[in-house]
């Protein structure tokens, strides 16, 4: 299976290898993540693809995550709310609609103001009592993917398809668990996924696109819940299942799936095929593009995944499935967990000791933690626990940390990072990796762990040292010319064809205004020319920027006063480096408030600053 990038039309073809797997289901599952969702562009995309798989008789099934940057925000009302900044949050989040919905040319009021103001409502009341409730939790996440919905389904129906908006609690009911604490039934819930032939027989029979959100669900109470953080991916396996689909397609911006983690590690690889275990050990041990969750129900019913660049259609992406090119022993992907800490639990007793791992893991049982890579020896057990998910506090690691020592002696190692090669049949290939391990020669290994299923070898160190040791892994394991039908382009090879692509569909300003180009070279000899519309696009853009509290101009960057006009208008700020900057910029733009600069100058008398 090639992963090669194709400059046909992605309307024109189904996706890559498809055709291996045979299914006489009409339903088709497609995901789309949270930047899919967030541009006009992305939704014409979707639109296209919609049709793409209508025309091939399909019929398609829609998940969709809230608008980029959306859950953050309202995770931060649910978890400050006593702060006094959730009004302004508010009114973030509906200008982020309302844009969206007017770019699509649709009425953003008309079709928000009832949602809007019952989440408006709800952030009003957990402000005056100073907490949320889990119910109040669950509906002020779910009204922001039910905004995305109603503006979706409004717009797919603008566009000539027939859309059945459909509420996910009424399609997914949650599995209570009483292995787990009662607060995990509602923000962290399992659903039951077996085949649902009714729900099958009733889209059939509708025959419409059925749009609906991930992450939400319903008990058997009638009462919603959620699925946990970033679930959208496992709603769209469940429905998968029950719909007994014939693929499930994830859309989001990523390509596909790296033999490492691109933005640390540039030169890695895409990962053409991979079967379902290999594709939950990588997601698992990095968790950064696919929910490993949503991988046991596409293989319960041997359901293909695909997962696709929404931005850039045209890449080829990763097939996760039963059925893979490659079956030889190999390490595929290299990858990084961070915020793990180290329980080391010593103990002469207990060698030979029957029972004490009972004992221990009970205790971690009943404290609510879970424990991930376990190393033993006679005298010493070690286990880690991932901190990063919240899973334990530190008053819960205390109280964790002073049951355990009624057993043994206990040492926290905290601030660990696993990186974990994963693959198939890594025993078999130990003396091929021998030269890699050289990298951790000048590095202490807390915690070394092999997986039962032969997938995965996992070293736990410093998280510092991570990064640079993954990068050192990849080049002496993987590397960027190692010829395999495993791995496709590495990351800067696809980078590099997005950026052209990209750069091909725009028109330069230059080109746009031609016309007006040519007179003026008409009447002067030679001159500069500035282009206002494209300065005020780009400073849109970088004021649109979420988590930045300013945005400045380097006046050294081109100080021509039309161009510090239209800046100065455009809300942007300057820099200055001396006073000459600072008295030119006064008077192309006169009456400019002195706040609005920042002077910065490389060692400057104290006259300057006077």
């Amino acid at each position: 299976m090639e992963n090669k990038f194709k400059e046909a039309s992605f309307i024109d073809s189904d996706l890559l290898g498809a055709s291996k797997f045979i299914s006489k289901s009409s339903f088709v599952v497609m995901k789309f993540d949270a930047d899919s969702v967030s541009t006009k562009s992305h939704w014409e995309t979707i639109v296209k693809l919609v049709k793409n798989r209508q025309n091939s008789q399909l019929i398609p099934i829609i998940v969709h995550s809230s608008l980029s940057g959306v859950q953050d925000l309202l995770n931060e009302i649910i978890e400050n709310p006593a702060s006094t900044n959730s009004k302004n949050i508010l009114n973030g989040i509906r200008e982020q609609h309302y844009s969206l919905a007017s770019s699509l040319h649709l009425d953003g009021e008309t079709i928000l103001d009832d949602l809007y103001a019952e989440l408006e409502q709800l952030v009003s009341s957990v402000y005056l009592i100073k907490e949320v409730n889990t119910q109040v939790h669950v509906r002020i996440v779910a009204l922001g993917k039910l905004m995305v919905s109603k503006i979706g389904s409004s717009y797919l129906e603008s566009q000539g398809i027939s859309v059945q908006c459909t509420d996910a609690k009424d399609l997914l009911t949650s599995i209570y668990s009483e292995d787990t604490k009662k607060i995990s039934n509602y923000l962290s819930a399992n659903c039951d996924f077996s085949s649902d032939a009714s729900l099958q027989s009733k889209f059939i029979k509708e025959n419409k696109v059925i749009l609906t959100q991930g992450q939400i669900a319903k008990n058997l109470s009638n009462e919603t819940v959620l699925l946990g953080r970033n679930t959208s991916d496992l709603t769209a396996s469940y429905l998968a299942a029950k719909l007994q689909a014939c693929r499930l397609e994830i859309w989001n911006n990523n390509p596909g799936m790296f033999s490492t983690d691109p933005q640390i590690v540039p030169s890695a690889r895409m990962l053409a095929s991979l079967h379902y275990d290999e594709a939950q050990e990588l997601s698992s041990a990095a968790n950064n593009i696919l929910n490993p969750r949503c991988i046991a129900p596409l293989k319960e019913s041997n359901i293909p995944l695909f997962i696709r660049c929404t931005a850039f259609p045209e890449l080829n992406g990763t097939v996760i499935s039963s059925v893979t090119e490659e079956i030889k022993p190999h390490v595929k992907g290299i990858c990084i967990r961070n915020g793990l800490t180290l329980i080391s639990m010593d103990g002469v007793n207990m060698w030979h000791e029957v029972g004490f791992l009972a004992k221990a893991f009970t205790i971690f049982s009943n404290h609510g933690v879970s424990i991930d890579l376990v190393s033993t020896s006679e005298t010493n057990v070690t286990v880690s626990v991932d901190s990063s998910q919240g899973s334990m506090t530190k008053n819960s690691e205390e109280l964790l940390v002073n049951d355990l020592k009624n057993i043994c002696s206990v040492r926290l190692i905290k601030n660990c990072s696993a990186v974990s090669l994963v693959g198939r049949k890594i025993r078999t290939i130990m003396s091929q990796l021998a030269p890699a391990f050289k990298v951790f020669e000048e590095e202490k290994i807390h915690l070394m762990s092999q997986a039962a299923n032969d997938l995965n070898l996992s070293f736990v160190i410093d998280e510092q040292q991570g990064p640079r040791l993954m990068a050192k892994l990849h080049s002496s394991m993987i590397g960027e010319n190692r010829i395999s039908t495993i791995f496709g382009d590495s990351w800067e090879e696809i980078y590099s064809k997005k950026q052209n692509l990209e750069h091909s569909k725009i028109r330069p300003w230059w080109v746009k205004k031609k016309e007006k180009l040519l007179k003026i070279a008409n009447t002067s000899l030679n001159t500069y020319v500035y282009d206002s519309e494209t300065v005020i696009e780009s400073i849109n853009k970088l004021l649109n920027i979420q988590n930045v509290d300013n945005i400045l101009y380097a006046m050294k960057a081109n100080d021509n006063p039309e161009l510090l006009k239209v800046i100065a208008k455009s809300g942007v700020d300057f820099e200055c480096v001396s006073p000459g900057e600072i008295e030119w910029l006064k008077k192309s733009v006169p009456n400019i408030d002195t706040k609005r600069i920042l002077f910065t100058p490389n060692f400057a008398p104290r006259e300057e600053y006077e």
